[in-house]
């Protein structure tokens, strides 16, 4: 695959809107803020993730007391101003000293220089610990650690609704009309079968895979275009037809609803699963059905969430960067990520728990693991997730037919990719 050339017409183009350069030209010209004394991370976390994130640089405070003249925390981003914010800071020289999120981000990261190999930070052991397949590799370097494995969608039922899980899509279908329900004949829906994010690719991807196709090919090249695209297109833009799922639903309405006990099932990742137990929904999770048309199961797309370093890291903040970095990685937190959010570790040790072969929502998450596909790492990829946002939320809107937007999906995605080559 041919390494894209960093220019600063590649770096502007990705930085979107005024503001962002706006914000660069003052960061520039007004000089660099003492980092000194500071260990920031920003994240895109979910509630939880956050909550328990906090709890833990708590504890390493409490057994790292040669670090108390530190200022360690936090700063959250929406997923889709993360990147841009990242760059702008780190081109800049400043920026966080850790950035956590989905290992797709680190390629473009990467190729960019803005991030440090984990190996010149942390002693070769402590990357040893994790099993290879979860590491962010490139050009024979790590670029990340992580702190769990999967970060996929599942299939999420109310079991106070659903009398069984579905075979196939089929089956499932049958079922998610006789669940959707007006209870107080208004003529209004209050009872939904099915609720999931309308608006985001990360929800498209699996039936993509379940209709055979997939994002790209072994060469990096987007496969977009394809007639199992269009297939994935139409059986999601036929349940809003059959106004199974609602009219519009984005990813706090689809949450919310799923929460009040007013939908049936919801297609949702391990940082949500806890909370609908806690929340007093009787959860059971299963694989997202089979598409009865080809026998294939849907493929979420797998990754690690990973911790990678700024390669722009304050030297004096170096060592405490390192020990916060192995200790939000260590064996003791990601056990605790693991019961706390039925996540897959990726300390082998951590493997070992013995609720793996006893829960059975760790069961159920580990059987999706199974039928899902590694989410690429490389530069296009962010590339391909830009063509196929208004693709996919134009065929929901009803502006293209599925057809039309595979075709547009495509289109800008290799345009956009040839861009990035230049």
């Amino acid at each position: 695959m041919p390494r894209m050339k960093f220019t600063i017409r590649n770096f502007l183009s990705l930085l979107r809107g005024s503001a962002l350069l706006v914000v660069l030209s003052a960061v520039l010209s007004c000089g660099h803020a003492d980092r000194s004394r500071q260990v920031i991370v920003w994240e895109q976390m979910d509630p939880q993730e956050q909550l328990l994130f906090d709890e833990h640089v708590e504890v390493f405070r409490q057994r790292h007391p040669e670090f108390s003249g530190f200022d360690i925390h936090r700063v959250h981003y929406r997923v889709e101003d993360l990147p841009t914010q990242f760059q702008t800071a780190a081109m800049a020289y400043g920026g966080p000293n850790l950035v956590y999120g989905p290992a797709d981000k680190i390629g473009p990261f990467q190729v960019m220089g803005l991030l440090m190999p984990v190996e010149d930070l942390l002693p070769a052991g402590e990357i040893a610990r994790f099993d290879p397949g979860t590491l962010p590799t490139l050009e024979g370097k790590t670029w990340g650690l992580p702190d769990y494995v999967g970060n996929h969608l599942t299939l999420v039922a109310n079991m106070d609704l659903v009398d069984h899980l579905p075979v196939d899509t089929d089956d499932w279908v049958s079922q998610l009309r006789s669940l959707t329900r007006d209870l107080d004949g208004d003529g209004r829906t209050d009872q939904y079968g099915l609720v999931f994010n309308l608006l985001e690719p990360f929800w498209l991807v699996p039936w993509l895979g379940g209709f055979g196709g997939w994002v790209m090919d072994e060469h990096g090249v987007p496969t977009l275009g394809s007639q199992a695209m269009v297939d994935a297109l139409g059986f999601m833009y036929s349940l809003k037809q059959m106004q199974v799922i609602p009219r519009e639903c984005d990813y706090p309405l689809a949450d919310t609803i799923f929460m009040e006990g007013r939908a049936a099932y919801i297609i949702n990742g391990p940082w949500s699963w806890e909370g609908y137990r806690a929340g007093g929904i009787d959860i059971r999770l299963a694989p997202i059905p089979k598409v009865a048309a080809t026998g294939l199961y849907p493929t979420p797309m797998t990754s690690a969430k990973c911790y990678s370093i700024n390669a722009y890291i304050d030297e004096n903040t170096r060592e405490c960067t390192a020990a916060l970095l192995s200790w939000l990685t260590s064996y003791e937190v990601q056990t605790e990520l693991a019961r706390k959010m039925s996540v897959l570790p990726s300390d082998l040790e951590a493997r070992k728990l013995p609720e793996f072969d006893t829960d059975p929502v760790m069961i159920a998450s580990r059987d999706q693991i199974d039928k899902g596909r590694l989410m690429p790492i490389i530069p296009e990829m962010r590339a391909i997730w830009d063509a196929m946002r208004p693709g996919y939320q134009d065929v929901m809107n009803g502006a293209k037919t599925p057809a039309e937007a595979a075709r547009f999906m495509q289109d800008r995605a290799v345009t956009s990719i040839e861009r990035m080559r230049e």
